[in-house]
């Protein structure tokens, strides 16, 4: 059921989301494991319209937050109004009381707005003015963001980039995809084609089944050897987190998922290990200059280590 449900969910965000049906699958790993996902790439390659196809097609009750300079923390985790009929303060929601949370354009604004959703990603909840308040079941951010160095950008604190599960680079279509772009958008808007496939407790559900997903102490090992490696570059400032090792776990589990298996295999790891890890390296400033970036590191890492012989199968 959960492979047929993926399928379909994958081909209605395609209706919008041409030729890149790779990036949908991965950002439908992330939602089933229960994490977050960040979109970083130039303007104009299709991040928004990911995320809205997301949301309609699990769906899912969204909100969009459009960055920008101006921004309030208030307008995230929401704020309280004195209610002049009853002379109590009341709480108002803000953008982050929804199951999916479209952070659009998240570098764009100041530090103190994006840390509004530090609690909201890590703990799904927000507390204003001392009290706290749970948000919906399941809680997903999908934030875009444009490359540093872009006009009015500004990068993301470490504790905030660690919070992502994974980070997802598009990259521009080809030829015939764009072709199929222009003459999709000819009559209708294709996100107005697509059909609600999932639910949030359809999501509940698979991320519940996550749980009974097996995996072999010596694959355990293995993901933790890798994560390791990373701290001990000479070329690396801070390594992968421990909460990048949970994280890439998770990201196993669903992998495996989705690969029709209930138990993980070391090929799991090795092919969600660079989205979930690499922007959760911080690089030396040598290492900078010299043009090294942590991609190149992590598939080093994979080539250093090799996997277990064992890695579990149906008797794990």
């Amino acid at each position: 059921m959960i492979i047929e449900q993926s399928e379909q969910i994958i081909r209605e965000v395609s209706k919008a989301f041409t030729g890149k049906d790779e990036i949908i699958r991965k950002v439908l790993m992330t939602i089933y494991a229960g994490g977050h996902i960040l979109l970083e790439d130039c303007p104009g390659v299709g991040k928004t319209t990911l995320a809205l196809a997301f949301s309609k097609a699990l769906g899912l009750d969204y909100q969009r937050v459009q960055f920008t300079p101006d921004t309030l923390p208030s307008d995230i985790t929401g704020f309280s109004m004195l209610n002049r009929l009853t002379n109590q303060f009341e709480y108002r929601e803000g953008a982050a009381a929804c199951n999916l949370l479209l952070a659009d354009e998240i570098n764009r604004t100041s530090p103190k707005t994006q840390s509004a959703l530090l609690e909201a990603m890590e703990e799904h909840r927000v507390t204003v003015d001392g009290l706290t308040h749970r948000l919906p079941d399941p809680f997903i951010c999908i934030a875009t963001q444009n490359p540093l160095g872009t006009t009015g950008t500004q990068p993301l604190p470490e504790s905030q980039m660690d919070r992502f599960m994974v980070r997802l680079s598009i990259g521009y279509p080809t030829t015939e995809d764009q072709v199929r772009i222009l003459k999709a958008r000819r009559y209708v808007n294709p996100l107005d084609e697509i059909t609600e496939i999932a639910s949030g407790e359809n999501i509940r559900e698979v991320q519940n089944y996550l749980t009974s997903v097996r995996i072999h102490d010596d694959v355990l090992h293995y993901l933790i050897r890798l994560c390791e490696r990373t701290r001990e570059l000479p070329a690396v400032e801070l390594g992968v987190s421990p909460r990048g090792v949970l994280a890439l776990t998770q990201m196993t589990k669903a992998h495996a998922v989705l690969e029709e298996r209930n138990y993980v295999l070391p090929q799991d790891v090795r092919a969600v290990f660079n989205d979930v890890c690499a922007h959760r390296l911080i690089l030396r400033p040598q290492a900078r200059v010299e043009g090294i970036v942590p991609q190149t590191l992590l598939e080093a890492v994979l080539d250093e280590i090799a996997p277990p012989q064992k890695s579990g199968g149906l008797g794990a």
